[in-house]
């Protein structure tokens, strides 16, 4: 059972006896259970983390969503994203894990730009076909004898290696989660969300978001409307909505504790808020999702 009364722990990516790196780290499961301490207990990462699933079993769930894990399959996440893994079945899996820092060192910051990396689309999990395997499986293998290698080149010799899986990974998520070209409207679109996600807790007028774009509040507004449809203030509200969703799902935190940490004056507005965004009382949510998960 889920432990409501604990809040959310986020584990950084912890150095192996290998090579003591700090911002990458490969994962072997031949037959081995996973670690018991994150069983069941919600949580974030502080990092990337790529799988490859070669057998299946037991569920992964991702933001409130469950992913019943396939055999030869892709799993992704991006750092903070809360995850829940509710199967002690054992794994047959190569993980990859890295960090921001990682990216922006040694001429791999084009790895962050790549569409698996960034992951507009919110996908996280990626078919392969036989030939997909075959190719994944040797990228793995490659990575994985580099990793147990430390010394002068190591570093590079990773980077070059993964640029070329998460490439080849992107091209196969662009197919998977079809996205059509890109004009300026759209990327001021995925710009504005990219910002309210990282500052929707302290900005919630557009003006302030305007600001930061280096535009005006009524071309933004405009740009906004037309490209999704809903004004730029919703876009704000739903993520706000959405990180009380989250909260209200994984902890046993008050309302009055989660309305401070979303930035409301009062549990009263809060609630007032939630039910207008969610069409349910913050209790009624929260009471409703337990259900749901227990089951599922």
């Amino acid at each position: 059972m889920l432990n409501y009364n604990q809040q959310l722990p986020v584990y950084a990516l912890e150095p192996d006896e290998i090579g003591n790196n700090r911002h990458f780290r490969m994962y072997n499961f031949n037959g081995t259970l996973p670690a018991h301490k994150d069983f069941l207990i919600p949580h974030r990462k502080d990092h990337y983390l790529l799988v490859f699933m070669r057998r299946g079993g037991s569920n992964l769930w991702i933001d409130m969503v469950p992913y019943p894990l396939k055999d030869n399959t892709i799993y992704f996440t991006r750092p903070n994203q809360i995850i829940v893994k509710d199967g002690l079945h054992e794994l047959w899996s190569t993980g990859v894990a890295f960090t921001a820092e990682f990216l922006s060192v040694q001429g791999n910051a084009a790895l962050g730009k790549l569409p698996l990396v960034q992951n507009r689309q919110s996908g996280h999990e990626l078919l392969l076909s036989e030939s997909d395997v075959v190719f994944v499986e040797d990228m793995i293998v490659k990575l994985n004898v580099e990793y147990g290698m430390p010394g002068e080149w190591q570093q590079s010799m990773l980077a070059a290696y993964l640029t070329v899986l998460l490439t080849y990974l992107s091209r196969l998520y662009v197919e998977q989660f079809k996205d059509s070209g890109v004009s300026v409207d759209q990327l001021l679109l995925k710009s504005f969300q990219s910002e309210i996600n990282e500052r929707f807790r302290e900005l919630r007028e557009v003006s302030e978001y305007a600001s930061l774009l280096n535009i005006s509040a009524g071309h933004l507004s405009e740009v906004i409307k037309n490209q999704s449809g809903k004004p730029a203030i919703k876009h704000i509200h739903e993520r706000l909505a959405l990180e009380a969703r989250r909260l209200l799902f994984h902890t046993g935190s008050s309302l009055k504790e989660i309305a401070f940490d979303l930035g409301f004056s009062d549990a009263s507005y809060f609630n007032r808020f939630f039910k207008r965004e969610c069409g349910v009382t913050p209790v009624e949510y929260r009471t409703s999702t337990r259900k749901m998960y227990h089951e599922y």
